[in-house]
């Protein structure tokens, strides 16, 4: 892989300040000043600096964002704000998308990738991935209602939905558990009992939880770990 196409991989430089750099001496492979932005390396062995500090090679992005209220998860949202209006500009040239949308009133857990195999396999109906939300409601809920919701309804179009995990921590508000993802199922489940859901956050996708430390708007890239856990939902 050439030089400049390193840095502009993993969102660091363009392939122009790239060339800057290296007429500077700003950059060295493997300990020697490279002068040349063609200069080839093995992005996965090569030792690559920047100003002194080492840059890492990943063939994929995998990034949490705290998604707020009133953004969209389009790469493309006419007039209204959209998530990747959230995270570094540098990054969005590198073919992200989000792995599993939430509406635009909805908050919380977003995944945004660039590893479609595995967001593929994430959100494949067959897999079952768990999502966790918390949800405020309108109205009292009935625990007829609740063990109705628990069991699988079918909503307005035919719909029907498999068996969730329900459990209300108040009057009002409570946390479900999803093995699926239809369109607007959480809203469209409480509805089907004559329910309003007012507020909805996503906390949990597929064993990744959402971190506390992240404020709305927030975002940072997955550890290791999460990695592992994301790469291996399938």
């Amino acid at each position: 892989m050439r030089l400049d196409k390193f840095f502009s991989n993993t969102a660091t430089l363009t392939r122009t300040e790239c060339a800057k750099a290296c007429r500077a001496g700003l950059i060295t492979v493997d300990g020697a000043v490279i002068k040349d932005p063609s200069f080839a390396l093995d992005p996965e062995k090569s030792a690559v600096t920047y100003r002194g500090e080492r840059i890492i090679y990943k063939e994929y992005i995998y990034i949490m964002l705290n998604k707020p209220e009133g953004y969209v998860c389009s790469n493309d949202e006419p007039g209204g704000g959209i998530v990747f209006e959230l995270i570094d500009p540098r990054l969005i040239k590198l073919g992200l998308f989000v792995c599993g949308r939430l509406d635009k009133d909805t908050t919380g857990l977003v995944i945004i990738t660039n590893d479609g195999v595995s967001a593929h396999n994430a959100l494949s109906p067959k897999r079952h991935v768990c999502k966790e939300y918390e949800f405020t409601l309108a109205d009292h809920v009935s625990d007829e209602d609740i063990e109705k919701l628990k069991n699988g309804v079918t909503l307005a179009d035919g719909t029907e939905t498999l068996p969730c995990v329900i459990n209300m921590t108040g009057e009002k508000e409570g946390k479900i558990i999803l093995h699926e993802g239809k369109y607007h199922q959480i809203k469209r489940m409480f509805a089907s009992v004559g329910n309003k859901i007012v507020r909805l956050r996503r906390v949990t996708f597929g064993g990744i939880s959402l971190d506390p430390s992240l404020p709305a708007g927030g975002w940072r890239y997955l550890t290791d770990e999460e990695e592992r856990i994301f790469r291996g939902l399938a």
